[in-house]
């Protein structure tokens, strides 16, 4: 009789863990979609709206929003037996912004969510992933009422290069969010296989 491999006897797998970045405006959806998708409870960091941050938290288009990430969200996701995702939410109001590069240490790649009704707030975002060389793919949190935009349209009003990932995902739902992960850790390695052009004198 046949039998097949046994896997009693195969060493575990010991995963490669990769960190990703979460980013963009605030109220787009970066709590929300760290949960979405974390097989663990997720780390949030989030505190209740008052009165007294109304002078520098920019409400509108959100204005049913009571709580901010004032440090970030943590989850963990797991792609392949040989591969886990640690992601990080950054907090997306411009006073908690020197929190970034604390966030970025190490980073593989990033999502930037944007909102198309708010797309202005995530600029922010992909001007700083492409001072720092991350690579990053921008994903288009479709809310209930929002216009919806051809992905290429997304990219030519954010003047990205051709070479970035531009998708559209619903923030709530695991495996929209899990395939725009897919797309991050692609495009990364596929930058960092890319031949480099030499440095000129």
């Amino acid at each position: 009789m046949a039998f097949g491999r046994s896997s009693r006897g195969r060493r575990p797998v010991e995963p490669v863990t990769l960190k990703i970045l979460v980013a963009g405006g605030f109220g787009v959806g970066k709590t929300t979609m760290v949960g979405a998708v974390s097989e663990i409870r997720p780390l949030r960091t989030e505190e209740r709206l008052t009165e007294a941050g109304r002078p520098v938290d920019d409400l509108e288009g959100v204005e049913a929003k009571t709580t901010t990430t004032v440090a970030m969200d943590f989850g963990r996701i797991t792609l392949r037996e040989d591969l886990v995702l640690y992601l990080f939410g950054t907090p997306g109001q411009d006073r908690f912004w020197f929190l970034w590069d604390e966030l970025a240490q190490g980073a593989l790649g990033a999502v930037v969510l944007a909102d198309t009704r708010r797309l202005d707030d995530c600029f922010a975002a992909v001007d700083y992933f492409e001072r720092r060389a991350i690579p990053f793919a921008v994903a288009v949190n479709c809310f209930e009422g929002a216009d919806r935009f051809p992905t290429g349209t997304v990219q030519a009003a954010l003047d990205l290069d051709p070479e970035v990932p531009v998708l559209l995902c619903d923030a709530r739902d695991r495996s929209s969010v899990r395939d725009v992960l897919v797309a991050v850790v692609e495009h990364a390695l596929a930058r960092a296989d890319a031949p480099r052009e030499p440095a000129t004198t």
